[in-house]
């Protein structure tokens, strides 16, 4: 089934004017008007009929009018209570969309409870979105460390954080981010969106990412491999040996650092001369499970 025709954006606008909205930089508030990227987001999610998809940034629900069509559960974040109402005025198909007004995260290392506990703990779901550029890697990152993570993700972000997602080791974009995904989804970019396709019109280029989880995949070690990769890739043309050493500093005793880092290589596989740069995800992973336990350093 299709969406129903929408207003012109004129007329959107107008009644956006009306309530004395005006689109706030820092909350990434910029609404995707192309209908045929709207459509093409949505199809290239293709949720199950009944499937719950989450869609973080619903805005004016133009992308929701169509994942609602396409027979999904739809679970809406949206920041802004007054976006959620004028949706649900314009588009009386919303009606039955769980909305939840609040923040997608509680902070940059934790989901906002009140999105946290209405999420599907067992079964497949996905995520769709038009993903506010500020939020969108931390976002991503703690979406994929859930125990009941997505089944897959099909979000529209800032076209460099894209090419991060779809990056392989060796790739001058390869780094924290990609890898943490890259552990549990495999990643490739699927539209490339203008920025002249937006108002207001954002000072960067944005493309949709495609992620689905890998078949197989062993549990990923969450907040304690996203800080290693922080720590790894913040000397990313470095040999591993070198920050791996420095990561290991209160977890073995002082002076043991160096040859613990090297004991650790060896075990996982990896040339010690190796850059961060070039070590695959396997590897990497590798060396977190095989982390001596300690404090957890100041690393993001």
């Amino acid at each position: 089934m299709s969406a129903p025709p929408r207003p012109p954006w004129s007329e959107i606008q107008a009644r956006l004017t009306e309530l004395g909205f005006s689109p706030a930089k820092q909350r990434g508030q910029n609404f995707l008007v192309d209908e045929g990227d709207v459509r093409a987001i949505a199809a290239w999610a293709a949720p199950q009929p009944g499937e719950t998809v989450l869609e973080v940034g619903v805005g004016l629900g133009f992308l929701t009018r169509h994942l609602v069509a396409a027979g999904a559960r739809v679970l809406g974040v949206e920041i802004d209570p007054r976006l959620i109402g004028l949706a649900q005025t314009l588009f009386p198909e919303l009606s039955a969309v769980e909305f939840v007004a609040a923040d997608a995260l509680a902070g940059k290392h934790r989901l906002a409870p009140q999105l946290l506990q209405r999420l599907p703990t067992a079964g497949p779901w996905m995520v769709c979105a038009n993903l506010p550029y500020n939020i969108a890697s931390p976002l991503l990152a703690l979406l994929s460390d859930l125990e009941a993570p997505p089944r897959a993700m099909t979000v529209l972000v800032q076209a460099e954080v894209a090419e991060r997602l779809a990056a392989a080791p060796g790739d001058p974009a390869w780094g924290a981010l990609g890898a943490r995904l890259s552990a549990g989804y495999s990643a490739r970019i699927v539209r490339r969106v203008p920025a002249a396709h937006f108002r207001p019109r954002p000072r960067v280029e944005s493309a949709v990412v495609r992620l689905e989880a890998r078949s197989g995949a062993a549990a990923v070690p969450g907040a304690e491999f996203g800080r290693l990769l922080a720590a790894l890739f913040s000397q990313r043309r470095k040999t591993l040996k070198h920050p791996l050493a420095a990561y290991l500093a209160g977890r073995v005793p002082p002076g043991a650092e160096r040859g613990r880092a090297l004991e650790l290589l060896s075990q996982a596989g990896i040339d010690p001369q190796l850059r961060v740069e070039a070590v695959p995800v396997e590897g990497l992973l590798a060396l977190c499970r095989g982390l001596p336990p300690g404090p957890a350093p100041g690393t993001a």
